[in-house]
């Protein structure tokens, strides 16, 4: 039908015979035309400015899609037909920072790459990422048969490089060796964990065995077989945690950050390090799957809190830095990815309601699509969650959007004595002991 500018100088003024209209009445302009979609081509600075757009034009009757990049488009990554629909990602997504190739390639192009938890959101993304920087050789592990059938059936279609699935799980250290000295792995990106809060709450034993003693498990093999890179992929929920998923974290990154004390005693040279940062959009434990579904179902669409907050990025900005920070990383180490500001998640809620062209109901909108209610924290949620302990110790990187937390000794604990609690505790199954035992870390 026509053109929409925030340039005055250009309203009113005509392009190939269409009119180029101001966007200050561009709500006019649907209703007058009957308006069913709207092409967005000028690159939107960050998320604040989508979400902005969405809430404005959000109740409108109208498709909203986006271009992909100009740069994209000119260097034939895109073409013109792959103009997609705004989704979730496009209001969360912070300025973005391309990935460095030099630090990309330069640990895992020609290197033996072996992901756990491979069959996982993160683990997926992360296995996706690097077989497109031809790595020497990928093993995918996961005791997910389905999950793991999927990923690696992916991968292979494209694959120029031998391609290894491991049916198992990290706690079985006979098995986690022999797959590690046979293919004489050079990096290991730790992703299996259980990970839904509610789930390990709810399932303390298998939680800490599952996540604890599996970590202590895979990085004591890798010791043992001289891999080069071991990294721990940590959450927001280890730092003060208040859940057992965020303690059995916590214990994951202790359990990291004591194998450089075994290896400067008996001369070793791995690199032990771990990445903490906050919820990835889209995977299997963040709230915009199931808010998807509730949507889809005609809502409720349940909040926890009205105020709660969480620290959001992409699937795929998640795996790139991971990797970029393994060549940034020093033993010891827990590296921060730049999660932006926190998103609130009532906000979140709202933008997808109007993403998928509803409206909300509520007291001054009572004919609205979907309803959205607050049913209370679930036990061991927290209102809002951090990435670090002492912001004034953080310091930064060669990258932008990865830190350094210089908190490397904050805990003086004996991993070893209190790993042996902890065993004895899961083997009899004693979850009050449990419990105690994964809250103290002094």
């Amino acid at each position: 039908m026509g053109f929409v500018t925030e340039d005055a100088g250009l309203a009113g003024m005509e392009m190939l015979g269409l009119r180029v209209y101001p966007v200050a009445g561009l709500e006019d302009v649907v209703t007058r035309f009957g308006v069913r979609e709207i092409i967005v081509t000028t690159p939107l600075p960050n998320g604040a400015a989508r979400r902005e757009m969405v809430a404005r034009f959000g109740a409108l009757p109208v498709r909203f899609r986006i271009l992909p990049a100009i740069a994209d488009l000119a260097s034939g990554k895109y073409s013109i037909s792959d103009v997609r629909d705004i989704d979730i990602d496009d209001l969360l997504r912070r300025s973005p920072v391309a990935p460095d190739p030099a630090l990309m390639r330069g640990v895992i192009e020609g290197k033996v790459i072996l992901v756990t938890g491979a069959a996982g959101s993160i683990g997926s993304a992360l296995s996706r990422t690097i077989a497109r920087l031809n790595p020497k050789k990928l093993i995918l592990v996961d005791f997910n048969e389905h999950g793991l059938f999927e990923i690696t059936r992916e991968i292979a279609s494209s694959a120029r490089f031998p391609l290894v699935r491991v049916l198992g799980s990290v706690t079985d250290g006979s098995l986690m060796r022999q797959v590690l000295r046979e293919n004489e792995v050079e990096t290991v990106y730790h992703c299996a964990a259980f990970k839904h809060v509610s789930m390990v709450e709810a399932n303390c034993v298998e939680g800490a065995r599952n996540n604890i003693l599996g970590t202590w498990t895979i990085a004591e093999a890798a010791r043992e077989q001289r891999v080069a890179n071991f990294i721990l992929i940590s959450s927001d929920k280890a730092v003060r945690p208040s859940s057992v998923m965020g303690a059995t974290k916590r214990w994951s990154e202790l359990i990291v950050r004591h194998f450089p004390v075994i290896g400067a005693k008996s001369g070793g040279e791995g690199n032990f390090a771990s990445v903490r940062f906050g919820n990835v959009i889209g995977s299997s434990g963040s709230v915009v799957p199931l808010f998807s579904e509730q949507i889809a179902a005609g809502g409720p669409v349940t909040l926890t809190h009205e105020e709660m907050t969480r620290y959001f990025m992409s699937v795929r900005e998640a795996a790139e830095l991971i990797i970029q920070a393994t060549a940034l990383s020093r033993s010891g180490d827990v590296l921060l990815l730049e999660m932006g500001d926190p998103v609130r998640i009532r906000a979140l809620a709202e933008d997808m309601i109007m993403l998928s062209g509803l409206t909300i109901r509520n007291e001054e909108n009572p004919e609205g699509d979907i309803e959205i209610v607050t049913i209370g924290p679930a036990e061991g949620e927290k209102l809002h969650e951090e990435l670090f302990y002492d912001p004034s110790v953080v310091a930064p990187t060669a990258h932008p959007k990865i830190l350094r937390d210089g908190q490397v000794n904050d805990v003086a604990v004996d991993v070893p004595a209190r790993l042996k609690d902890l065993r004895e505790r899961i083997e009899i199954r004693d979850e009050a002991g449990l419990r105690t035992l994964l809250f103290d870390f002094t």
